[in-house]
């Protein structure tokens, strides 16, 4: 599956979906070792993504920014069904044997084979990997960063895995990521259209009551 973003007349982005991968089924040793780098549950997986660009819409304040937030953390869950397919695809066949001498016993006693959101480091997924703050300017500069920190993750994997039926869904993904710092890009530029040039930091549009006049700063 691959998202392509457009922007229709009145300058709305729609995303479809135009690409579907075959799998060849077909699994090298060498990747099997690396299944646990794929970002599932780790700091900056998919699984964190969505649940912050998701948990963060509730407070933004205005409608096209909020949008944003709706469809990227919406596509972030179909990224998340990707990579736990990649992962499941890499470890069905494994028996309790080669998970044991690829360092991965631990995991096996825990949840055979079952996916399981976890970081390569193999500490489990929690909610203080994403940060939803109720402050526009902040929860947007955190998604850039984490949208950065994905792409540099992904990159970190092409550098380690040479399968090509892992590097291909990786590498899209990793495309993805680069179309949403743009998307977020273009949303605090939004943002900052509507609050004061002069001090984007005057108040909190999410909580604080709209300043009487322009020059109402702090």
């Amino acid at each position: 599956m691959v998202m392509k973003d457009t922007k229709d007349k009145n300058n709305d982005y729609t995303t479809s979906h135009q690409y579907k991968r075959k799998h060849s089924g077909f699994v090298t040793t060498f990747s099997k070792k690396y299944y646990r780098f794929l970002p599932y549950g780790g700091p900056d997986g998919e699984m964190g993504a969505s649940m912050r660009y998701l948990s963060q819409r509730y407070s933004m304040p205005y409608s096209e920014q909020k949008a944003v937030l709706t469809d990227i953390g919406t596509e972030e869950l179909a990224h998340l069904e990707i990579v736990a397919a990649i992962v499941h695809q890499l470890t069905r066949n494994l028996t309790a044997e080669e998970l044991e001498e690829q360092g991965f016993g631990p995991y096996y006693i825990d949840h055979a084979t079952g996916i399981w959101p976890q970081a390569a480091g193999g500490v489990p997924f929690n909610a203080c990997e994403f940060q939803s703050k109720g402050d526009p300017v902040t929860d947007l500069f955190e998604d850039l960063a984490a949208e950065q920190k994905a792409r540099s993750t992904y990159d970190n994997i092409l550098r380690v895995v040479t399968d090509p039926d892992v590097c291909e869904p990786i590498r899209f993904l990793r495309k993805r990521e680069i179309v949403h710092f743009q998307r977020f890009g273009e949303a605090l530029r939004g943002l900052q259209e509507k609050l004061d040039s002069r001090n984007f930091y005057a108040f909190n549009p999410s909580f604080d009551p709209l300043p009487a006049a322009a020059g109402n700063s702090r």
